[in-house]
């Protein structure tokens, strides 16, 4: 019996294309330019080069504390879940050891997991390993983008002109504000109010926020 050829065969696969003039400027142009802070209103809510540490970190998502209003960023590893405040950078919550069915998001199929401390009895959207995704613009304008153009190395990009090409000036229009050079990049975003950026990988996370630290409580809405 005569059997079909693979299409997949060796000599009959297509060579990958050069990059062209113009990708390879881009990717130049992305290569040459070094971490910088974000700009204002965005600050640093840790004082560590690489965020806090969090060992086997599997993924984060966003929640809001329902007295004062602040993002919180719920972070989700092999060591339990823990609960950060987004604006002072407070550990709030701790559970060292979840219930095995609650303990990573894959256990369900929306990827949540149950909220702790302020927001026991919720459940929390979590972006990292298993999937899932944090918002990547905000109503005013700005943009994150995870690029490599050094794979296996991402590079977070916080930008005010709308996303690649970023023909306009690094420092002024665009501003890479993290290089993931020692661990794998789990997940990046903003959080829902858009007061927030999180960038999480397997060994740490990194919050910037553009709200005051010493900002007034808002009172829970009814």
């Amino acid at each position: 019996m005569n059997r079909p050829k693979r299409a997949d065969s060796v000599e009959h696969l297509v060579p990958e294309q050069a990059l062209s003039a113009y990708q390879q400027a881009l990717r130049e142009r992305l290569l040459a330019a070094p971490v910088v802070p974000a700009p204002e209103p965005w600050r640093l809510v840790f004082g560590y080069k690489y965020g806090v540490p969090v060992g086997g970190l599997l993924g984060i998502g966003f929640a809001s504390h329902p007295e004062s209003g602040h993002d919180l960023v719920m972070v989700v590893s092999h060591d339990g879940h823990g609960l950060f405040d987004a604006v002072t950078g407070e550990k709030i919550a701790r559970d060292r050891d979840p219930d095995d069915e609650d303990s990573t998001p894959d256990a369900v199929a929306d990827l949540t997991c149950p909220g702790l401390g302020p927001i026991a009895g919720s459940r929390v959207r979590i972006a990292g390993l298993f999937g899932g995704g944090l918002h990547t613009t905000t109503e005013d304008g700005w943009t994150l983008e995870a690029l490599t153009p050094s794979w296996p190395n991402d590079r977070v990009i916080l930008s005010g002109d709308g996303g690649l090409p970023h023909s306009g000036p690094h420092g002024e229009e665009w501003w890479h504000i993290f290089h993931s050079t020692y661990s794998e990049l789990r997940a990046f975003g903003f959080s829902p109010s858009g007061e927030t950026i999180a960038v999480a990988t397997s060994s740490d996370v990194s919050l910037w926020t553009r709200r005051p630290e010493h900002s007034e409580s808002r009172s829970p809405q009814p």
